[in-house]
């Protein structure tokens, strides 16, 4: 299996030695080279024409931004993997970037007490996203995709949901903005999300999506009342659950352990929501990886709810929905063009 051909480009000399390190000493990447702006990165990739990119923000000339418009524009088969700084500046950058074309991004360590250390938190982010994203069969480039036939299980009656419950990951921020675009204004349920970000960047996700459609989306905080036709987003850093007080419902955030290695994690949301709303309980599995998620589904199925996974050929990434879509937990298995309308029609069903 050829090796997947990879480009560092970042204005720093020492970030471009250590990316390039934690590259060669996999057997299965080949480092092509490297470039301190983008305007050099531009002519090594028609040069070069690397699989993946891994691209700095702040860079003279020709800054991550600008690289990653004309990347999308001229070579839209690279994969890019922004590398950002954990700053408000950054936080927001980077958001963009992934509206924008980026297929994931890692951040650089702000706190670690020694080099090695920081160039462990930089490969274990790295090398998992960049083999994911490589593996895939969607890249995560917005431009319109051809509609697959949907694979649907339906294996029971649908019923009414009262709460809508998300979890995404690698390719996530894409993938809501389609599907809350889609919904109607005055949509009858609330939905919570779960989306793999860091604190500091899910702030600027909820900000974009609210712009993106007719519902109001806020980041999470706790004591927040859940109430229908508004979206709520987990803080970065917090795990999000739903819990039933006076006559309403609120959110609650903690700072409990990672869960597959994440938090916010899908399954943590999940499971409060199967506890406190039953078989009302929708749960939608976005494109994203690993299997975070695939717990919480279990949970959701065994009070009798109801769950919509991405199918693979709209995912960047299926890991998330294809776990759940393998283990037999998915009542429909769509793609990501068809499940706001799928949503929609789970959730206005007529009650029985």
């Amino acid at each position: 299996m050829q090796p997947i051909q990879t480009l560092v480009v970042d204005d720093s000399v020492v970030a471009r030695r250590v990316i390039s390190e934690i590259f060669a000493a996999e057997m299965d990447f080949e480092v092509l080279g490297t470039a301190p702006n983008g305007r050099l990165a531009l002519t090594k990739i028609e040069r070069l024409r690397p699989d993946l990119v891994t691209l700095d923000i702040d860079m003279p000339e020709l800054d991550g931004m600008q690289t990653l418009a004309e990347i999308r524009a001229r070579f839209p088969a690279v994969r890019v993997i922004m590398v950002s700084n954990l700053t408000q500046r950054g936080a927001s950058v980077t958001v963009e970037a992934l509206f924008n074309g980026a297929s994931d991004y890692v951040t650089k360590a702000t706190r670690t007490s020694s080099p090695d250390e920081a160039r462990q938190f930089l490969r274990e982010q790295l090398l998992p996203k960049a083999r994911a994203i490589m593996g895939s069969s969607a890249a995560n480039i917005p431009v319109p995709r051809p509609t697959a036939e949907p694979s649907v299980q339906r294996r029971r009656t649908v019923r009414p949901a009262d709460i809508v419950v998300i979890g995404s990951s690698t390719g996530g921020p894409n993938a809501l903005t389609e599907i809350l675009a889609g919904l109607p204004n005055g949509f009858p349920a609330p939905i919570v999300i779960v989306q793999h970000l860091p604190a500091n960047f899910t702030a600027f996700l909820a900000r974009r999506l609210d712009a993106a459609g007719p519902l109001a989306v806020h980041e999470a905080a706790a004591g927040d009342r859940v109430v229908p036709g508004q979206v709520w987003i987990a803080p970065g850093d917090r795990h999000l659950e739903i819990h039933a007080r006076s006559g309403g419902f609120e959110l609650r955030t903690t700072d409990g352990p990672l869960v597959n290695s994440c938090r916010p994690a899908a399954d943590v949301l999940f499971r409060s929501a199967s506890a406190t709303f039953g078989e009302s309980t929708l749960a939608v599995v976005l494109t994203g990886m690993g299997q975070d998620g695939l717990d919480g589904c279990r949970s959701i199925r065994r009070v009798g709810g109801q769950i919509i996974a991405q199918d693979r050929e709209t995912s960047v990434v299926w890991g998330m929905p294809g776990q759940v879509t393998e283990a037999g937990l998915a009542d429909s298995v769509l793609p990501i063009s068809e499940i706001g309308a799928e949503i929609v029609r789970r959730v206005t069903a007529v009650r029985r």
